[in-house]
Parts: C-alpha cells; structure tokens; sequence
C-alpha cells in the first residue's frame, strides 16, 4: 500500500509497498468527492500511482479515507486545508505563555477532532517556564480539560521530560499541531534522540513563535507508529459545520442541551434552553465563548 508521508509544496513523498520512497506530483484533475480542498492529497493518505517512462510517478487516486483533521484554509479561494488522513488520534500542543495559547484555539481544534471523530489530548509544554500563577492556571486548565473526558499532560520538551508522554504515541498514527513557537519541533527532536527539524526562537516583539515546519511529513517511530509534523499555524477556523450541530460538538454543552426546551435551541436566549443556566457553572465560561465564537465564524479571515 503507498503511503503519503510528506508533502512538500508540489512534490508528494510516497512510501510505496516495497519500502522505498518516491517523490511523486498529484494528477491536475485529481479531486476528492465533497471535499473542495487547497490540497487533494494529504499525509496520511493511501494512493495509486502511475509510473512514467522518464521514471516519474504521478498520483492518480486517493483511496477513501477512514477519518481527516480539516480546518479553513487561508487561501481565499479555497474553503478548506487537509492538515492529515487516517489518524489514531491527535495531540494539541498547547503553552500558557511564550507564546500563550488561547483557549479559544484549543476548543475550536477539540471541536474539530469530535466533528471528524479523531481522538484528541492536550499537551501543555514548557512548563520550566511558568511561574507559579501560570503553573495555577496549567492545573486549572488541566483539571477543566479532564473533566470533559480529554485526556491532558505536561511536558518540559526542552529538558527531555518526554517519556510517558512517548509511551501515548507508540503503535498509533498521531498528528501533532500547534501554534507556532509552542515547541514541536523540539518535541521531535527529543523524541527521536536527533535533530529531525530546525528549531527558532520566540520573537521577543511579539512573544509569537516563527514557522520552523514549512511543510508536512510522517516520522516512524522505532517503537512503532507515526507521528504527524505540520506547519504551526495561528489560529484554527472551523467549517463545514450547521448551526444546529456545533453544540454537538462541545461536550458538556451536547449532554445539557437534551434538557432544552426546543431540540434545536442554539443556546442564545431561546425560552427553556437548559444550557444558559449552566453558563458558569457546569458549563466554564471560556467554553461558552468559543462555543458562540464558532457559532458566529461567518468571517473566514477570523481565527487563522
């Protein structure tokens, strides 16, 4: 089976059935049904190709697929980005500062992870960085996240504090996103014991993280697995997504709404909505919010 494992902007990397890695280009009319897509073929992917007489291959066809993560894409003239396909789960890697992690993003991307049913954890990093407010809000965050069934660590990728975090990806296919500067790259490389990717300095302008990944690629584990490097990227928008199933998406939200009034309450000053009261207390605030932030995501610039 031929394995799509790096994408590096019109050139595929494709792991073929007998182990050796072919640089391929993706047909021009190749399209995936119901998906209008920047890019037809992802990491993750299984294909065929086409060999060439000049020894070029060309992908002719993606194989379905068992499950992707998407978001919207930041090319206007497309509606969506395949970040990958075919995944076991997906780890965020998350920081409270340097640079900070909105909450915002974190929700938006879980969301995203229960629309495609991919399983999703949260990796908090850099914690010899944290003072101890920003270690209180770690716990705080940790202790929401958990309560909601997501499964949280935290994690000093800088000083090797890896390994039970190591011991998740083992035998799994697991796409690792983040924002930029949040350390992924450092965390591949202490996985891996090796210098797989560069690695750069947060800008001290704006405390932001600088793209060091400018594309994506599959990294096998000796252990077993793969983990799944992409782009850091700033924001997360949602899409392909009805009003009346974002809520479906945010957990506690879900198993409140049963109790509404109107099976398709959006939750913002219906009469009998059950979720509103909860607003707060069973429901954090936060969450809330970026439930009504995806709710209203009718700018396709926000949030990328």
């Amino acid at each position: 089976m031929n394995l799509v494992i790096k994408i590096t902007g019109s050139t595929v990397g494709v792991l073929t059935a007998d182990g050796t890695v072919a640089d391929c280009r993706v047909k021009g009319n190749l399209r995936i049904a119901g998906i209008r897509s920047t890019n037809p073929v992802a990491v993750g992917d299984h294909v065929t190709l086409e060999q060439q007489a000049d020894g070029t291959a060309w992908i002719t066809s993606v194989l379905p697929r068992r499950n992707y993560i998407i978001r919207r894409s930041t090319n206007l003239s497309k509606q969506s980005h395949i970040l990958a396909a075919n995944i076991d789960q997906a780890a965020l890697l998350v920081t409270i500062s340097h640079p900070q992690t909105s909450t915002t993003f974190i929700d938006r991307f879980l969301a995203t992870c229960e629309a495609y049913s991919v399983p999703a954890m949260l990796v908090f990093n850099k914690t010899d960085l944290f003072t101890p407010d920003e270690l209180q809000q770690l716990a705080e965050l940790r202790e929401m996240y958990e309560s909601l069934g997501y499964h949280t660590c935290a994690i000093s990728a800088m000083y090797d504090d890896i390994q039970a975090l190591k011991q998740e990806f083992i035998g799994k296919t697991t796409l690792l996103s983040g924002n930029s500067g949040v350390g992924k790259s450092t965390l591949l490389n202490a996985i891996f014991g090796t210098t797989l990717t560069r690695t750069a300095d947060i800008s001290q302008v704006h405390d932001t993280g600088m793209h060091t990944t400018t594309f994506s690629e599959m990294y096998p584990l000796p252990e077993g697995g793969w983990l799944i490097d992409t782009p850091g990227i700033k924001g997360f928008g949602t899409l392909d997504m009805q009003k009346e199933e974002v809520g479906h998406y945010f957990r506690e939200i879900f198993r409140i709404s049963r109790d509404c009034r109107y099976s398709n309450c959006l939750h913002c000053g219906e009469p009998g909505c059950a979720v509103l009261p909860e607003v707060g207390n069973s429901i954090a605030e936060s969450r809330f919010d970026s439930y009504l932030s995806v709710l209203n995501d009718i700018n396709e610039d926000k949030y990328r």
